[in-house]
């Protein structure tokens, strides 16, 4: 196995103005460590404390949904994280992605598409159902207001893409502008 090109992977962090990239396995420990690296970084570029508090939450929502997923579905690799956080004319972009069972993700991805077509007004509205709806004891995870809360937190609609990779597997890829 050849060694990476370091400086080649530093250019290509340059222009995309990458400030964060993860790749690997992500545990609890791992995404506190990595999300208080990213509060310091947030708070020298001093950025507004609501805009720092909106990345950092969607770095968080984003890579529990990861470990979530992974234990409740055991499926292998699901657990291997890409985060990336970058930085382009004012605006930051929280993206992360992992393997995910391929209905899983259709069904993810037909979610984020109609929020994604939803104005403030609605997604508040929506905000505001998700809330008043009873939560399922069983559930392993949350109420189900992550996805609508970052919706309302992103300056553009939320992009989401599956890359269908074998086996009933795909790569799904969730990106938020903050």
């Amino acid at each position: 196995m050849s060694s990476p090109d370091l400086y080649e992977l530093r250019e290509r962090f340059e222009a995309d103005t990458i400030l964060l990239c993860f790749n690997g396995p992500i545990s609890r420990s791992l995404i506190e460590e990595i999300g208080h690296a990213l509060k310091n970084y947030l708070k020298s570029e001093q950025l507004s404390p609501a805009s720092a508090l909106d990345v950092f939450a969607a770095y968080i929502e984003l890579t529990q949904n990861i470990r979530h997923y992974a234990t409740a579905s055991s499926l292998p690799g699901a657990d291997t994280a890409t985060v990336i956080v970058s930085h382009y004319q004012g605006c930051y972009r929280v993206a992360a992605g992992n393997i995910v069972k391929l209905d899983d993700g259709n069904q993810l991805v037909a979610r984020i598409e109609s929020l994604a077509k939803m104005d403030k007004v609605e997604l508040k509205a929506a905000y505001k159902a998700q809330l008043r709806k009873p939560r399922d004891e069983s559930a392993v995870t949350g109420a189900g207001l992550g996805l609508i809360d970052m919706a309302r937190k992103s300056s553009q609609p939320m992009k989401a893409t599956l890359k269908y990779i074998g086996n009933g597997t795909a790569y799904f890829s969730l990106s938020i502008q903050i």
